[in-house]
């Protein structure tokens, strides 16, 4: 076999692979490319795993009167859910369906999804798990820059930077090969970590860790930004040209003297001034070599997240980072196609290029691409947790379609999750493994993945990459393309294509003119190797790798200073629950972990899920190390083993989120949503924490 191009199926880095045929098996190689530079992380590797997975879906299961799924053609299976779609909506309504994507979809999966809702069923019901990844740096940065890409830079241009300042985000376990460009600011001492644990990324060489109290990184930035102000080290020039309103940030940030910020956060009043002045002195108004800021999904999944990511594009104002080659301010994506994914419309207030679906232009040239009348359309829906809370009642949705997600892992307060979608007429589930998911679904559709398909993924930073087949699918695997084409044609809609490359040509069409504009891109140009980076107006258009250097995408080209403040965790520590429960990711696993709890070499590793505890806290609790313990929230109980370790706070247990069933600690997590962007609040809320003599992973209500 020709060795084929293509990227790994994990994360947003979306590193650079070749994948090599030997005998009995596929192998993946890295390749040469900016963001991996050639490295792959274990997952990366053992990636071709996943598509011999023992339990892989090979053909349609639907659920017969005795409540067993089994084996169905393709034609019963679209048929039941065509009549079951039809029958739904002639008694409840349009919005009586509903339709649930994911950041993994390729752009065109993403783009037909979307479609798919507002044409062919022509519901507003439609939203996808990015809104648990993504949704309050995209927030934060449209209303501050006017548009939103998670690094408005290649990722290579922090291998030059003086320092960086990671908030929320532990690289070194997420995404390995990014580690690299970190090392410049290693070097320097600029390597600044803000991180309740000590993570692996907290814990390099080089770096200054920031160990803040959970649901404190608002607090612990905006006095940052009060020591660059106070001290004289901000860029006042670039305050006056180039920001709205430079007073409203010395205003909102007067309050937050260090003194004052370490009684909140518990970070040194020494130690904020020292990041403070290590991150102005990089900044190029200093002469520095460079200044990085960058949030993950600690800082972002809270209740304030938004706010959280518009304090630390607040520093960087002040700094004068945005648009300045070799600094600037940026979003570590998660997803795959986390950026790709919430670019073309599956999302409930966008339609693709990144439009408003409330924007009456937006909807009429849409409107024209797909063939229907703008009235026709539908308005914005419901955010991910609202949507899903609203299924199954009186007014919400009889029917949801996922594609993509693992939602009985993957969403807050699994128990009102699982009771919800039990209450649904019709739950139909796109895998590639029976998923905790698709196990309650009554009808499953067998779908390809990464290396059987062909199609376009945006990484990180903006750059659209080609995905391409390597293998046959297994079985009778389809694409969701085809599910989308095969139900639209049963519910008498055309315009619906199976092949990916027609789905990109239309995909360029409607987002021409958008924010997200791939008009540009072509399959062509990117098999030829271009770095096309969006916006890409034309086919002559280079791409554009740096935005902002002259503007930003606002009315006045000035970047808007919004005030923020701090405020605590929504559900804060009480008599009854002490402790602080924070979620969050490990090395060996990705996402819920549907893929990667199916690869032999990475459960090896990481078996099953854990609770760190601090050994000041197990010792006054009489907890030993593998022992059970048991967390309780105000939303449900779970019993497992405890890890006890000095890389968290004795005010905090750590959990990650990976694993299924009677480990899945998202059967605790709170789903109160930050105003703005519809986050649900994962990663801080009371805990209770005690000894267990039950066996360990068990779950209550």
């Amino acid at each position: 076999m020709t060795p084929v191009a293509t990227h790994c199926p994990y994360c947003a880095l979306q590193c650079a692979t070749h994948l090599v045929e030997q005998p009995g098996a596929l192998q993946v190689r890295p390749r040469d490319f900016p963001t991996n530079q050639g490295g792959l992380c274990r997952k990366g590797w053992t990636a071709p795993d996943v598509l011999t997975a023992p339990d892989r879906l090979t053909t349609p299961l639907v659920r017969n009167a005795d409540g067993v799924l089994v084996e169905a053609s393709w034609d019963t299976a679209l048929d039941f859910v065509a009549d079951r779609i039809r029958s739904l909506q002639l008694a409840y309504g349009r919005d009586s369906v509903a339709v649930f994507g994911g950041g993994g979809l390729t752009n065109e999966k993403a783009y037909a999804l979307g479609k798919f809702a507002r044409v062919a069923l022509r519901t507003a019901n439609v939203d996808y798990n990015g809104r648990f990844c993504m949704s309050s740096a995209a927030a934060a940065t449209n209303r501050a820059f006017g548009i939103d890409r998670g690094l408005p830079f290649p990722l290579a241009d922090l291998g030059g930077a003086g320092a960086v300042l990671l908030v929320g985000s532990n690289l070194a376990d997420t995404m390995p090969p990014a580690v690299a460009h970190l090392q410049s600011a290693r070097d320097a001492g600029g390597l600044l970590v803000v991180d309740p644990r000590r993570s692996a990324t907290a814990a390099l060489s080089g770096a200054l860790h920031l160990q803040a109290t959970p649901g404190t990184d608002l607090a612990l930035v905006l006095s940052l930004t009060h020591v660059v102000l106070q001290e004289g080290l901000a860029d006042t020039a670039y305050l006056r040209e180039r920001t709205d309103d430079p007073d409203a940030l010395i205003r909102s940030t007067a309050a937050w003297w260090p003194e004052r910020a370490e009684r909140v956060t518990g970070v040194p009043a020494a130690t904020i001034r020292r990041a403070a002045r290590v991150l102005a002195a990089a900044a190029p108004v200093h002469g520095g070599a460079g200044a990085f800021i960058l949030t993950g999904r600690g800082a972002e999944q809270h209740s304030k997240g938004t706010d959280t990511v518009t304090a630390c594009i607040n520093l960087a104002l002040a700094l004068g980072l945005p648009g300045r080659l070799g600094s600037g301010y940026g979003c570590i994506t998660g997803q795959g196609n986390g950026q790709g994914g919430r670019e073309h419309g599956q999302k409930a207030d966008q339609l693709p290029g990144y439009r408003s679906i409330s924007d009456p232009a937006a909807r009429a040239y849409v409107a024209g691409v797909w063939g229907v009348r703008p009235e026709d359309l539908p308005g914005p829906g419901k955010s991910a947790v609202e949507l899903i809370n609203s299924l199954g009642t009186d007014a919400g949705p009889k029917a949801l379609l996922v594609h993509g997600s693992n939602l009985l892992v993957s969403a807050p307060h699994l128990a009102s999750v699982r009771d919800r979608l039990a209450a649904l007429d019709l739950l139909v589930v796109a895998d590639v493994v029976p998923s905790e998911t698709a196990l309650l679904a009554d009808v499953v559709f067998p779908v390809t993945q990464w290396a059987e398909e062909d199609g376009t993924m945006t990484s990180l930073e903006g750059r659209v990459l080609r995905r391409r087949t390597a293998v046959a699918a297994p079985g009778q695997v389809r694409s969701d393309l085809a599910v989308f084409a095969g139900l639209a044609d049963r519910l008498g809609v055309a315009g619906f294509s199976k092949d990916p490359q027609e789905v990109f040509e239309e995909l360029r069409l409607a987002s021409a003119g958008g924010r997200a504009d791939y008009s540009g891109i072509t399959w062509d140009r990117l098999d030829a190797g271009e770095a096309l980076f969006w916006p890409v107006p034309h086919v002559e258009h280079p791409g554009t790798p740096r935005l902002f250097a002259d503007r930003f995408a606002t009315p006045d080209g000035r970047a808007q200073v919004v005030p923020v403040d701090h405020r605590p965790v929504a559900d804060d520590l009480n008599a009854g629950a002490p402790m602080y429960l924070v979620t969050g990711r490990l090395l060996q696993h990705y996402q819920s972990g549907a893929q990667t709890r199916r690869v032999p070499e990475l459960v090896e590793a990481e078996p099953e899920v854990f609770a760190e505890l601090h050994p000041r806290v197990a010792a006054q609790l009489g907890i030993a190390d593998g022992r059970p313990v048991r967390l309780r929230t105000a939303r449900g109980s779970m019993v497992l083993p405890a890890r006890v370790t000095t890389d968290v706070r004795p005010d905090t247990v750590f959990v990650p989120f990976h694993f299924g069933g009677v480990g899945a600690v998202n059967e605790l997590t709170n789903d109160v949503l930050d105003p703005v962007s519809g986050m649900p609040e994962f990663k801080a809320c009371a805990v209770q924490v005690s000894a267990a003599s039950l066996p360990v992973a068990e779950v209550s209500a």
